[in-house]
């Protein structure tokens, strides 16, 4: 996936990136075992916590995507991992372009889940659209329309890159868990939640390796 976006925004080795909203630093660690300088800006300090153990204090900032503490012009990219769906966009696309250098890129990732090889796919997915909030990311507008009416960007493409996990049953249940909206729930719901997925988990055939998508949004700056 880092390869892909190297290649897709002309990243050498070296090259200074921002990983913007970066929580515990799983796409910070991919990016500079790529070859790429980073830094990463996160604005809670649990995470920076985290961030800070793993990379190394020198290459995290607090800070958000609507003011983001660095330099103009400091960056050859700019990325954005399964977040970009909770920022101000017009603020925060204002600021990324002013960051990057004549000729960056944003990528914007989001993961996606493939559980269609498992038997309990289709009644897990159901339980969750049931109880699902409203949410940005699926109900709110595409980042394309953001990037268009910005201003100042190349037409925004999207690439997609395919890999395979380890798929416990246990695991999966984690893995739900860690969503966002699900972990917003009251304890109690989240609970009653959790172990309805469970029970359907437990009650059906989990493959030992699932496909997990990166679906990568891509622009330069024109």
């Amino acid at each position: 996936m880092v390869e892909a976006l190297k290649g897709e925004l002309g990243l050498g080795q070296g090259a200074n990136v921002l990983d913007l909203a970066a929580g515990t630093g799983k796409l910070t660690r991919a990016l500079l075992a790529g070859g790429l300088d980073v830094v990463a800006v996160e604005p809670q300090a649990q995470l920076r916590e985290l961030l800070a153990e793993s990379v190394g204090a020198e290459r995290v900032r607090e800070g958000v995507a609507e003011m983001i503490p660095l330099d103009s012009a400091s960056v050859d990219g700019v990325t954005v991992a399964d977040g970009f769906h909770w920022f101000d966009h017009d603020v925060a696309l204002a600021e990324i372009h002013r960051v990057l250098r004549p000729g960056g890129g944003l990528a914007l990732l989001s993961t996606v889940p493939d559980w269609s090889g498992a038997s309990w796919a289709h009644e897990v997915g159901t339980l969750l659209a049931a109880k699902r909030p409203e949410h940005p990311y699926f109900d709110g507008p595409p980042w394309q329309d953001a990037v268009r009416a910005a201003g100042g960007w190349s037409v925004p493409r999207e690439i997609r890159v395919t890999s395979v996990q380890p798929a416990r049953p246990e695991r999966m249940v984690d893995y739900i868990a860690s969503m966002s909206w699900v972990a917003a729930m009251s304890e109690e719901e989240r609970t009653e939640t959790l172990g309805q997925v469970g029970e359907l988990i437990g009650a059906g055939e989990t493959p030992a390796e699932l496909p997990i998508h990166v679906v990568i949004g891509l622009a330069t700056l024109t």
